[in-house]
């Protein structure tokens, strides 16, 4: 077993034993949590962000504990970029702290309600999930905001972060634990795992008894695992695979700006645009140009062979191509004879996360609406959009590609659920 020696952490002879307390400790908060008032959880939120901005020195002082550890280690450079605290990104935790504390409280919403002929009436109020598990790889601005994200829907939250970024997280989460403390929560309602034994992710993931929902935050390699092992649920998508069709009836300009958009307004992040899918009709008219912009801008591109008729300097796709998600100045260009070979395309080489269609035809936009089967689907708009801000959900815990619960950008809402509530004057059923 593999025990961390940072100061102020406990070495753990048996990890089972402490994830069953740290499990223990959870459910009972989430209780207290479930009762809480708006009030009390937008000021704790309010009070977290006071202690990581007066304690922003401290934070960067572990976290560069942290990064050197990375360096130390081969840590190559986008990794240790991933786990660097900036003072723009302490202040940036301290702000997105204090925007959920100003998003409505889900949290005891009753909606549906309805009479029946015997009297009594019937709705569905909203409800905490109870326990929620995030697992989490580098960045410690994670820490924050599911902390808050979980707190604000009423949830306890068991974080465990990676190894890399112990420290780090062990800080931000005394600021957490100190807002908690300071309005009376439980500090138990939001737990950083203390151990970097790997046993701690497999007994979390298999906890049915204390957790009830599990949220990879990391590389595909990691989801894999979790959604393949895991007997809690998982709100999760592995791919971003997302597309942007430009229809037949695209107007040329809007077509050219989305396509840009989509893929280069940046690379990295899970809803940009990276296959190209585009009309035989228009393509000579809008291929060459778009591909000069991506040109430009060191996009590569790698295309089927009646694109590469059009864009000689394209390098030819190969069937991986179509699967890729390259988070990277590449992209794969295919042009198709039809809307249905178009939505055969996405649906064969897809991840349902998110695809667009840009089109003036009504017709062809409600049937990639119907049709395609993605947790974000669009017309008109590049995939850039998918996005828990953009969608005015303040904030999101991560993207699902799940068909059940959660779906899209999850926010407050997806970190809730609902049940059936009756209220009846004395009803009895004959």
């Amino acid at each position: 077993m593999t025990n961390l020696n940072v100061p102020g952490l406990g070495s753990f002879a048996d990890v089972a034993a402490y994830m069953d307390g740290v499990g223990d400790a959870a459910r009972s908060a989430s209780r207290a949590l479930a009762r809480a008032s708006t009030h009390a959880k937008n000021l704790a939120l309010s009070r977290m962000a006071a202690a990581i901005r007066r304690d922003a020195g401290l934070l960067a002082a572990a976290n560069a504990e942290d990064v050197a550890a990375a360096r130390a280690t081969g840590n190559d450079a986008a990794f240790v970029d991933r786990l660097a605290l900036t003072s723009t990104s302490i202040e940036a935790m301290a702000r997105g702290l204090e925007e959920i504390a100003v998003l409505p409280d889900p949290v005891g919403e009753i909606s549906d309600l309805k009479y029946r002929p015997s009297g009594i009436q019937v709705g569905m109020m909203r409800v905490p999930l109870g326990v929620i598990a995030i697992i989490y790889e580098s960045r410690p601005n994670v820490t924050a905001d599911a902390a808050g994200l979980c707190l604000k829907a009423g949830n306890a939250t068991i974080l465990r972060g990676g190894s890399e970024a112990m420290r780090s997280n062990q800080a931000i989460a005394r600021c957490v634990h100190e807002g908690l403390r300071d309005v009376g929560l439980p500090e138990t309602a939001v737990q950083v795992v203390a151990t970097a034994d790997r046993a701690a992710v497999g007994h979390l993931i298999a906890d049915e008894k204390h957790v009830d929902v599990i949220v990879p935050r990391g590389g595909k390699s990691l989801i894999e695992r979790i959604a393949r092992d895991a007997r809690v649920p998982v709100i999760k998508h592995l791919d971003g695979v997302c597309h942007v069709y430009i229809d037949a009836q695209a107007e040329l300009q809007s077509a050219i700006r989305i396509a840009d958009n989509a893929k280069t307004q940046r690379y990295a992040p899970c809803n940009t645009m990276e296959t190209l899918l585009v009309h035989a009709d228009i393509a000579p008219r809008v291929l060459p140009p778009l591909a000069s912009i991506y040109a430009a801008k060191g996009v590569e591109m790698r295309g089927c062979e009646r694109s590469r008729a059009l864009v000689p300097a394209m390098k030819a796709a190969t069937e991986s191509d179509w699967y890729a998600e390259y988070l990277a100045p590449i992209i794969a260009i295919r042009i198709v004879d039809s809307l249905d070979l178009a939505i055969d395309h996405i649906a064969r080489y897809g991840s349902q996360h998110t695809d667009a269609i840009v089109t003036d035809s009504h017709p062809n936009a409600m049937r990639f609406l119907r049709e395609v089967d993605s947790s974000s689907v669009m017309v008109n708009a590049s995939t850039r959009f998918a996005d828990g801000f953009e969608y005015g959900l303040g904030a999101e815990i991560g993207i699902s590609t799940n068909k059940l619960h959660a779906r899209g950008p999850v926010g407050l809402e997806g970190l809730t659920s609902r049940k059936w509530i009756v209220l009846g004057t004395g009803q009895i059923r004959n």
